[in-house]
């Protein structure tokens, strides 16, 4: 498969008491759908793949996949520390049907650029699935270097990148990499349209649980050569992104998803649901976007 366009990273619908809320995943794999997104991806951060057991991310997984019936292609977060559980989470993953695994740099404890890209190395010998490679240094506390990347990108199945860095020029030196069998994604919302004007491959967005159609304006506008009208919905996302800063990742985005009619719950503890004042000025931050009942 190719990566490419806009991939939703999506949240794991919960119901109050925190377990795996099935219908309202099925419910927000059609929703999506429905709004023209170019593939699914489960199990990432807003996923909250870090309080979730192994056989639940399974579960996840399979629902997605049976949910989405081949009309778009599922990439599922199979990160870990340890490259052995890297390697046994991706073997299971073939056997449950998904079309590509992203893998996050690993966490907590620091690996050199010499242990990432062993690491990676033998993920990618290890599995017949394309890779994602995925960078978050604010929360793994490690990243892979463009250097790194690029030795990467010369393993067949290692197709493509999200960056969720934040850093434009490291962006551009990345896209400088990308060819047709390596893709570059902003896992960045709000430099959603500046990597396609860079000539990236597109988004892996958290924000299109919440406004799907928006984030979608960005893509479609931007295809049809209407920048003015892609920088508008560029600028719109603005309102949602800075209203994150209210709660603790992924509370906020699950909130506005709920608000704005999309299937969410909370997330598992111990993040916390937010306050009535956060939940008002979260309420009025949102206000003009459209809802998706």
């Amino acid at each position: 498969m190719a990566f490419k366009g806009i991939v939703p990273a999506l949240i794991t619908p919960m119901t109050p008491d925190e377990e795996i809320d099935e219908q309202g995943l099925r419910t927000l794999v059609d929703k999506l759908i429905e709004a023209g997104v170019h593939g699914l991806f489960v199990l990432g951060t807003n996923g909250e793949f870090i309080s979730l057991s192994e056989p639940e991310k399974l579960r996840i997984a399979r629902i997605a996949v049976d949910q989405a019936r081949s009309r778009v292609p599922v990439i599922a977060g199979t990160g870990a520390y340890a490259t052995r559980d890297v390697i046994a989470l991706n073997r299971k993953m073939e056997d449950v049907g998904v079309d590509a695994v992203s893998v996050v740099t690993p966490y907590f404890n620091g690996a050199t650029q010499a242990e990432l890209f062993t690491h990676y190395e033998r993920i990618a010998r290890a599995t017949a699935l394309p890779v994602m490679l995925y960078t978050i240094p604010a929360k793994a506390g490690v990243t892979l270097n463009v250097d790194t990347v690029r030795r990467l990108a010369d393993i067949p199945n290692i197709r493509g990148i999200k960056d969720s860095g934040g850093d434009f020029d490291r962006l551009l030196q990345l896209i400088a990499l990308r060819r047709d069998d390596f893709a570059v994604f902003t896992g960045t919302d709000s430099m959603i349209l500046w990597t396609l004007i860079a000539g990236g491959d597109g988004a892996v967005a958290a924000t299109t649980n919440a406004v799907p159609g928006v984030v979608m304006s960005i893509w479609n506008d931007f295809q049809r050569g209407d920048i003015a009208a892609a920088r508008q919905a560029q600028e719109s996302l603005r309102a949602l992104r800075e209203a994150f800063a209210l709660g603790t990742l992924p509370v906020v985005l699950k909130t506005a998803a709920q608000m704005l009619g999309m299937p969410a719950g909370p997330a598992r503890a111990p993040a916390q649901p937010l306050d009535a004042a956060a939940r008002e000025r979260l309420a009025k931050a949102i206000e003009h976007y459209p809802r998706m009942d």
